[in-house]
């Protein structure tokens, strides 16, 4: 089966699953989102819905934030992990806003990523979620299921991103990132699947007899 033929089922496949996945991090509008986003490195989206309020509660704008020490927002963080840089981050990035942006998110990749604290998947969720332009942010799941799926043999996120734009018609890659990372979380997880036992994997790879390893 080649890739493209691959990429054409698991499309289908996933359309199935989940035909209208939620973002899961909760979020009122760009800026929560960016907040929300930024708090979610190496930390789940279970625990930063959970924080989310008390700090917006806290500054739910980023006048309000730039108004707050470091120190008051990292109370808050703490259960995220991280919590000193991204404390400053959010201090940082708010004021910039602020000061660059009117109060307002960027919608752009190059002024998004000038931000404290933003790289390009934090970017590209908000340019994605927030603002509805074609972008494709690559987190672990997908970038194991890339690899388990044959859809890319990429070692770092930058190729994996590439491989599944050509693979994947811009209009769908918002929706199909939330829906593989939905399929990464209950059905092909770290553990619980080994590229042998989901679904999609086997019907992918109904002859596969061997475990397959991640790419790093």
């Amino acid at each position: 089966m080649k890739r493209v033929e691959r990429a054409a089922i698991v499309l289908k496949r996933l359309g199935e699953f989940y035909p209208n996945p939620a973002i899961p991090l909760a979020h009122s509008d760009a800026y929560s989102l960016l907040v929300a986003v930024l708090l979610s490195a190496q930390c789940t989206d279970k625990m930063v819905n959970r924080v989310m309020p008390a700090l917006m509660k806290l500054a739910d704008k980023p006048e309000k934030m730039a108004k707050q020490t470091p120190e008051a927002i990292r109370e808050i963080i703490k259960p995220c992990g991280l919590s000193p840089q991204k404390s400053v981050a959010i201090h940082r990035l708010s004021k910039l806003l602020i000061e660059k942006h009117r109060g307002e998110v960027p919608d752009t990749f190059e002024e998004l990523e000038q931000l404290p604290g933003v790289g390009h998947k934090t970017a590209s969720v908000v340019m994605c979620q927030a603002f509805g332009h074609p972008a494709f942010p690559v987190d672990t799941h997908i970038h194991r299921l890339s690899q388990r799926w044959g859809l890319s043999s990429g070692r770092n996120v930058v190729q994996i991103e590439r491989d599944l734009k050509q693979l994947f018609p811009e209009s769908t890659w918002g929706l199909l990132h939330l829906q593989i990372i939905y399929y990464g979380r209950e059905h092909c997880t770290a553990r619980g699947c080994d590229g042998t036992l989901c679904p999609i994997c086997r019907e992918l790879y109904p002859n596969r007899k061997t475990p397959v390893v991640k790419r790093s």
